[in-house]
């Protein structure tokens, strides 16, 4: 998903092996992910999708610049029933959350892995299950 305020912009969704960069993207108030290859496409990440750093986040605060101490997260969202507020955020394996409105631009990820989509699980649990073998014996 894509934050509220990155509508506007070309997206895509995020796939296995994608080299992310953190970045500010012109005409928003928001930050977010772009490919390497293409810096001006939003890459859009699902919920569960895990990405990790090259080196530990950085994050920008009201005043000074904060140290996440952690390279690996989880992308999530927060605060779903607060419509004017960001809701994209990672969720790192330290438990710090960090909306992604405030990663310092530049910061370079790869996605690991994406999430089971519902479907996959549903075909899973749907399909039927093998007979069992039965021994014949001769009497």
């Amino acid at each position: 998903m894509c934050d509220y305020s990155l509508h506007a912009v070309a997206n895509r969704p995020a796939e296995v092996a994608d080299r992310l960069v953190s970045t500010r993207f012109p005409s928003t108030t928001t930050k977010g992910f772009a490919s390497f290859d293409d810096p001006n496409v939003a890459v859009c990440l699902r919920p569960g999708t895990e990405i990790a750093f090259e080196e530990n986040v950085r994050v920008d605060g009201w005043v000074f610049r904060r140290n996440v101490n952690d390279r690996l997260a989880r992308f999530r969202q927060i605060e779903l029933g607060q419509y004017h507020n960001h809701h994209d955020a990672l969720e790192f394996s330290n438990g710090r959350i960090v909306l992604v409105t405030d990663l310092r631009p530049g910061q370079k990820a790869i996605v690991l892995q994406l999430p089971v989509s519902q479907a996959i699980q549903k075909n899973k649990t749907t399909a039927p299950a093998a007979t069992p073998r039965v021994a014949r014996t001769t009497p």
